[in-house]
């Protein structure tokens, strides 16, 4: 039998085993690092920059300018040779690594401006891209930095554009690494903070390093990290510094199997920790607080690192964590979590809303159900900016495009030269064509610039020609108007002549000088929907000409302006016709007509082109009527291309309005031309009940009108809960093909829902049905009616919102349907006020 001082020796050198096995760290798929400029290898720790002549395989540039520095003005540290040297680019130029194992990649960038002759780097103004992400722009980089970012790498390389903001201006770096990424470093999933539930899509996400801070301890050097990353001291970000104490033990920190590793933090970061300075007062109770600046219009990924180095015995400490004011930790008790083993490594991720606030507090506090003494400790922290839905981590609109590797050539060349020449004479002759039409029968002002929707970081893009007007891509185009005549139009955005409020803004009644009405939606510059939506909104409609979708007549974005111009709406929207203001009631045939209407606007853009378009946000506000009540599809702000011909779904953020959000997109993120079918079925059972889809002044099982209307519609009595105003005036068999429309939209899963082709055909076959009386139709069981399903309405828990999860959800809004009511704990967490 083995005696107890053989086992405790076993048991020490199987823990200095593995300290030696996860000190060994992760050996990199990919490892490219480049010193530009310089005519040599620079060697940094373990790693060799090679030469800018040795990485000339690598770079693709019109120009060759190496310049050089030999300032003082640089820290001495073991990285300062990197930035004595610099590559400049005047004009688009790329980098394109190989990448031999998919995955992602660090990209870290090296920049310190000097001047060198005729080259001030201070000056230069640039923007950096990679695979379809904007990584920088507009960016001027200030004394020493290293930007670091993590991208997902699928393809076979990996291409970095380096682009200056305009011709008089530059794009230098000094030096650039990129590195693969252990795959469990950051994994696909994360708790989501507003509302509260797991995230899912991170492998999608690239990411930015905002911040890294050792808490308690001193700097991190990259050599002390398997990564090479560089943490910082946390004193700088404290709001109260004499409310903490810092601790440190090193040398207890274990790693847990299967758990975190030092490729997760080092040893240096989880063996040091900020903890409460409770003074020994058993009474204590209050937080430490850290508070760090960030970009506004952001989620950002927020990782703690804990490790309990504080405490003598186990189940000792427990405490609540907070982002911001969200307690996204409550009663955290890391001796549970780590099997009652005190200085494990334990870290966590979370995800945060986007909001307008430049600043992120991050709090610690002691546990308000436990007996203990009062602490709270943490380790570590990363905060890392996510992309926004435009693929870009910077304010700036994002029109990276993936580029491929291609070889110039003569023929190639020769091609371009000739069928450039051509479709200038083409576009000449269209240009004298269009501008005489559109002059005489629109009356624009001659300085009116045309719209283009062929990329560009600017919303700007008028022709450099000022007294016309050129034709884009495509043969519909909108028109960029001066804001002095967007002021004439509106009587300078006359109080009176508000029509509508939403989130982006108010929506002006409007007349252009040739006497045509218009509807004019000026952005408000605190809304949280803002350029994006904008742009996405303008590009949609640039796109389309159809007679039930609202037609763009032009846009302004002067004087930081946001404001788009639409066609004039007399009957305002389908919502003011059903509930919620003075409007007459409408019969049941018009109702009929107004949905067969947004149908056929939602048909046309899920097949009238190559690729779907998927709105996004359909619901009985975003639903226009004319004068003679024709329905048009209106707001795009929110519309996003569908799949690939080779893809099922789109996986982005969720976005969109509650009570007539897809569930299956909200819990997946995965989105199809289904949801927009789901959010129409809401449509169909708000026209047929004239109630708001959530209404939290109703009794519990009413509140939401789709789980209120299906139970209904399942047990065939769905006339029960119709309109008043339609009681006795529906044929039965109308009413039951329209309830069978709806119940088929709201199918759980999006693959056993109709297309918006089915839905039409059936809506137009429910007016026939209400229109004359059919006998032995043979159509009534035909293939082309929608077949009999047994769909079930994802049953959301209104009394807990933890059971809810999404990437990232914006409630775009139910207007002033919720203004003033007390709602319920699920509703106040999901719901925004604004409406769009």
């Amino acid at each position: 039998m083995m005696g107890c001082g053989n086992f405790e020796f076993l048991i020490w050198v199987s823990f200095i085993l593995s300290l030696f096995w996860f000190s060994t760290g992760f050996t990199p798929a990919d490892q490219h690092f480049i010193d530009c400029g310089s005519p040599t290898n620079t060697t940094v720790g373990v790693r060799v920059f090679i030469s800018d002549t040795s990485a000339s395989n690598f770079l693709s540039t019109p120009q060759n300018i190496l310049v050089n520095t030999s300032s003082n003005s640089i820290t001495l540290t073991d990285d300062s040779q990197l930035y004595k040297t610099a590559r400049v680019f005047t004009k688009s130029s790329k980098y394109t690594f190989p990448i031999s194992q998919s995955g992602r990649h660090w990209i870290r960038l090296y920049f310190f401006p000097f001047v060198y002759k005729n080259y001030n780097l201070s000056t230069a103004n640039f923007s950096v891209s990679a695979q379809n992400y904007l990584l920088l722009g507009n960016f001027n980089p200030e004394g020493v930095s290293v930007k670091e970012f993590s991208v997902n790498v699928t393809s076979s390389t990996l291409v970095i554009t380096f682009t200056p903001a305009n011709n008089n201006s530059l794009a230098f770096l000094n030096a650039l690494e990129v590195v693969s990424v252990p795959d469990s470093l950051i994994t696909d999933d994360a708790t989501s903070v507003n509302p509260t539930g797991k995230f899912q899509g991170l492998f999608t996400q690239a990411l930015e390093t905002v911040f890294r801070v050792n808490m308690g301890g001193p700097s991190v050097s990259f050599e002390n990290d398997t990564l090479w990353r560089t943490w910082v001291p946390d004193q700088g970000f404290l709001v109260l510094q004499n409310v903490a104490r810092n601790y440190s033990a090193i040398p207890a920190v274990k790693y847990p199997a299967g758990g975190a590793t030092p490729d997760i933090a080092p040893a240096t970061v989880y063996g040091t920790c900020t903890e409460m300075n409770s003074l020994s007062d058993p009474n204590s109770n209050f937080n430490v607080t850290w508070e760090f600046t960030v970009d506004p219009g952001f989620q950002y990924l927020v990782r703690f690192h804990f490790c309990d180095i504080v405490s003598t015995s186990p189940y000792s400490l427990y405490f609540d964590v907070y982002i911001d004011s969200w307690l996204v930790a409550p009663d955290l008790d890391l001796s549970t979590i780590n099997l009652g083993i005190l200085a494990t490594a334990y870290y966590m991720d979370f995800v945060t809303s986007s909001n307008d606030n430049s600043k992120l507090r991050i709090s610690i506090g002691p546990s308000s159900v436990s007996k203990t003494y009062p602490n709270a400790i943490l380790n570590g922290l990363e905060i890392m900016k996510m992309n926004n839905s435009l693929g870009s981590l910077s304010g700036v609109v994002s029109m990276v495009s993936s580029s491929t590797n291609t070889k110039n050539n003569v023929g190639m060349l020769v091609g371009l030269i000739v069928g450039a020449f051509v479709a200038v004479v083409l576009a000449a002759v269209l240009f004298l064509i269009c501008r005489r039409r559109k002059r005489a029968s629109l009356g624009h002002s001659k300085t009116w610039g045309p719209f283009s929707i062929n990329g560009g970081t600017s919303l700007t893009m008028g022709s450099k020609y000022s007294n016309g007007t050129t034709l884009s891509a495509g043969s519909n185009f909108g028109y960029r108007f001066p804001f002095v005549a967007v002021q004439e139009a509106t009587n300078n955005f006359d109080e009176s002549w508000v029509i509508g409020i939403g989130g982006f803004g108010k929506v002006y009644k409007g007349t252009l000088n040739d006497g045509t009405q218009v509807a004019v939606k000026r952005g408000n510059p605190r809304s949280q929907q803002g350029l994006a939506e904008f742009r996405t909104e303008i590009e949609m409609l640039s796109q389309f000409r159809h007679r039930h979708l609202v037609s763009l007549i032009g846009y302004c974005d002067e004087k930081n302006e946001m404001i788009l111009i639409y066609e004039y709406m007399e009957n305002g929207t389908l919502k003011s016709h059903l509930y919620g203001s003075n409007q007459p009631s409408l019969s049941w045939k018009e109702r009929l007509e107004i949905c067969i209407g947004a149908a056929r606007g939602l048909h046309y853009l899920h097949t009238g082109y190559s690729k779907a378009v998927i709105h996004r946000d359909v619901k009985s506000a975003n639903i226009l009527l004319d004068e003679n009540l024709m329905a048009k599809v209106a707001d795009f702000g929110l519309s996003k291309t569908g799949p690939e011909i080779d893809q099922t779904h789109v996986s982005t953020a969720v976005k969109g309005s509650f009570g007539y959000l897809d569930p299956e997109y909200f819990r997946r993120q995965q989105l199809t031309e289904k949801s927009d079918v789901y959010s129409f079925g809401v449509v169909l059972f708000e026209v047929l009940c004239a109630r708001p889809v959530i209404d939290p002044s109703r009794p519990r099982e009413m509140v939401n009108l789709a789980e209120w209307a299906m139970k209904w519609q399942k047990t065939g009595q769905l006339e029960q809960i119709i309109d008043p105003n339609l009681a006795g005036k529906i044929k039965p068999d109308s009413l039951r093909k329209f309830g069978e429309t709806a119940e088929k939209c709201l199918a759980e899963f999006g693959v056993d829902r109709p297309p918006m082709g089915d839905v039409l055909w059936n809506l137009e076959y429910a007016l026939q049905l209400h229109e004359a009386v059919l006998q032995n139709d043979p159509e009534e069981n035909s293939t082309n009616v929608i077949g009999e399903l047994s769909p079930q309405i994802n049953n959301f828990d209104h009394a807990d919102s933890s059971t809810v999860s999404a990437a990232q959800f914006e409630v775009s809004s139910m207007d002033d349907d919720l203004s003033g009511i007390s709602m319920s704990r699920v509703f106040s967490q999901l719901v925004k006020s604004e409406g769009r």
